[in-house]
């Protein structure tokens, strides 16, 4: 199989230890990243929540690990905690699609090297997990808009309250018809 031409490394620049997990509970999202890295030279394993993600370490340490901050079984940054644990040198980021700085600054102190908004592409997932440990990944060239984020929240959040408006207006502190009308609209680019 032919490797793309325009990845953002060299093959040569991949330590000699390629092993990846990617845990995340989408499980069409992780497929696609997963694929996208094994063409870029990972040995990947995946795996679509926190207790899975943790056999994965004690039976292996990778040296790199992708992990969605929120899982169906609970918060990732315990993945990123026992992967610190079981071995100190591995490289993890923190992929979420709403975030914010202190959620940013525990997944850091817990070992993350990054944390990358989702949707975020395998060049950037790559780049960051190669990046020198003194430099951080260059930002994105397409990043989410701030509207996007702010709806991606909203659909999360109205996720979890088991698609009950009234319930997700108390939660965010806006009132239930402007949410209904955020609700009916596409998502922003």
């Amino acid at each position: 199989m032919n490797q793309p031409e325009d990845l953002s490394f060299r093959q040569d620049e991949l330590p000699e230890d390629r092993s990846l997990i990617i845990v995340d509970d989408d499980r069409a999202f992780a497929q696609r990243l997963v694929r996208a890295m094994e063409l870029r030279g990972f040995e990947v394993r995946g795996a679509h929540s926190i207790a899975e993600g943790i056999d994965l370490i004690r039976e292996r340490a990778p040296a790199f690990a992708v992990v969605d901050m929120r899982l169906e079984d609970g918060n990732g940054l315990e993945v990123i905690a026992e992967l610190a644990r079981a071995r100190p040198d591995a490289r993890a980021i923190v992929l979420t699609g709403y975030g914010n700085i202190a959620t940013a600054v525990t997944a850091v102190k817990l070992g993350a090297v990054d944390y990358l908004a989702k949707p975020a592409d395998a060049d950037d997932v790559t780049d960051a997990l190669l990046a020198p440990s003194d430099d951080k990944a260059p930002p994105p060239e397409n990043p989410m808009s701030a509207d996007r984020v702010r709806w991606e929240h909203i659909q999360r959040v109205y996720e979890l309250c088991n698609r009950n408006v009234s319930e997700t207006a108390r939660r965010l502190n806006m009132h239930r018809r402007t949410l209904q009308r955020i609700l009916a609209k596409r998502a922003p680019k």
